[in-house]
């Protein structure tokens, strides 16, 4: 017995594309990717706002399928990347798989397959569903008093309004992550005054974020793809540093933990303005911010550091609980994301009508970031637990859709028609996911997004070699398998 698989993906970012890729690369073509977008590139898509710069060096921020030796720069400004994501696209041959505009309204499964409904009304029936909708994108709009009635502009950083006026302009940033740290850093200079409102503030390593590229280099890594690989096979091993950071109180963390703090202490002289720059927490403990004018930003005279809370928005500014109010004309919100909404808020239905709501009523979780018990032939890629800094998402999203294979695989050959991860299995991965957790700079008692609703931090504990070995190929007494019929 011989049967192709019917595939859907649902997301066209870093996490969708890498699976499409793999799925054909291993020869499988009935699939069909679909993006709520008008374009692909996920996260970089939707975010387009000012001084937008990956934090991770470009040369490893590829896929190894796709390597693009012409960076412009050593860190990559967001457009570039959204440019190489709709490249890969283009040159692997999935456009013709991939619907634009089409949010996925529901899928629901059906007994034997899926049934996916979007946002135009259109049904597609798929034999696996693959969740590649990655964590950052539901933009997260704070309950502010007062929102409603500002008389300027107010656009968040997740959907910027490229028609919105910043030179000349009286500009407030809330939020503290390498959002507002990148948006106030590339604002300042043409703003008549820029006030950056912190309620938690964040340790920001120094990095040549500005350095550009040689375009030679770039010219000879064309020439010698054989070395372009090696120096990505070297990134990538060397990124285990990052890894030694997060997981372990190695001395690579007490020499990073010590260069964050000599960064702030060498930038910022002035001794009130580093005290209030100065967070109460581990280096580390939150997504790491990188860059190399923020502080240089936040020193200029048309600048200023607010530490007040917000007590409210006003026609003509922000009034502050301290009874200050500021008198602004542009309002931006850098206040990130919904984090672990994951594929929701569709209406998604495994066996027996479960929703995703109902098995995630404790928070989200999965079995090793690619499988959820009560959903068979369902399948995530960078789903709950995935690394989010301390290993690539490339290499996590090829390896994950790799392992998904497998199974597609058997269903080809008509060994299985239904596959779902065990709750035993999923358990344990969670019980082990806690305890490994424990040692983490991630676990050190800061309040980051990594947290979920339920005090759980949601990311991967594990090396690159532990996940590679996780995911090299699918132990059969992780899963209900079932031939013929139901569960």
């Amino acid at each position: 017995m011989n049967r192709e698989p019917r595939v859907v993906i649902i997301g066209a970012g870093v996490a969708g594309i890498a699976t499409a890729v793999t799925l054909q690369r291993a020869g499988f073509h009935d699939f069909t990717i679909l993006e709520k977008g008008s374009d692909v590139g996920g996260v970089w898509h939707w975010n387009r706002y000012p001084g937008l710069t990956c934090d991770v060096p470009s040369q490893l921020y590829q896929f190894s399928f796709a390597p693009k030796p012409d960076w412009s720069g050593l860190f990559a400004p967001g457009a570039e990347i959204q440019r190489y994501l709709r490249d890969v696209v283009d040159r692997e041959g999935v456009a013709d798989r991939l619907r634009l505009d089409a949010e996925v309204r529901s899928a629901v499964f059906t007994g034997s397959s899926w049934r996916i409904t979007t946002s135009d009304g259109s049904e597609l029936d798929a034999d696996f569903l693959i969740s590649a909708t990655g964590v950052l994108h539901h933009p997260f709009t704070p309950d502010i008093p007062g929102l409603d009635t500002f008389a300027g502009d107010v656009v968040h950083t997740a959907r910027w309004d490229d028609g919105v006026v910043t030179d000349g302009r009286r500009i407030a940033v809330v939020g503290t992550g390498s959002t507002g740290v990148q948006v106030v850093s590339a604002l300042q200079p043409g703003s008549a005054h820029i006030s950056h409102l912190v309620r938690s503030p964040q340790w920001i390593i120094w990095a040549p974020m500005g350095l550009r590229q040689p375009a030679l280099l770039g010219r000879l890594l064309r020439k010698a793809p054989a070395v372009h690989r090696r120096i990505y096979g070297l990134l990538l091993r060397g990124s285990r540093i990052l890894t030694d950071i997060a997981l372990r109180p190695t001395r690579q963390r007490w020499l990073a933990q010590r260069y964050a703090r000599l960064c702030l202490r060498i930038q910022v002289r002035d001794h009130e303005l580093r005290d209030s720059l100065t967070p109460d927490y581990e280096p580390f403990c939150k997504r790491q911010v990188v860059s190399s004018s923020y502080y240089r930003a936040i020193r200029a005279e048309n600048a200023e550091l607010v530490t007040s809370s917000i007590d409210q928005v006003t026609p003509g500014g922000i009034r502050l609980s301290d009874g200050r109010e500021i008198e602004i004309d542009l309002l931006i919100l850098a206040t990130g994301f919904h984090t672990h909404h994951y594929m929701r808020p569709m209406n998604l239905r495994g066996r027996d009508g479960i929703s995703i709501d109902d098995a995630w009523a404790k928070g989200p979780r999965g079995y090793r970031m690619t499988a959820i018990p009560g959903f068979p032939n369902l399948f995530t890629v960078l789903g709950p637990n995935s690394p989010t800094g301390s290993v690539s998402l490339q290499y996590s999203s090829e390896l994950t859709a790799r392992y998904i294979t497998h199974w597609l695989r058997r269903f080809r050959d008509g060994e299985v028609d239904t596959v779902e991860v065990t709750e035993e299995a999923t358990a344990k991965f969670n019980d082990d996911v806690a305890v490994a957790l424990g040692p983490t700079v991630l676990n050190t008692g800061c309040n980051s997004w990594y947290l979920t609703d339920e005090g759980n931090v949601d990311l991967w504990p594990y090396d690159r070699k532990t996940m590679a070995a996780m995911l090299h190929r699918p132990d059969d007494r992780d899963f209900h398998l079932q031939k013929g019929g139901g569960l």
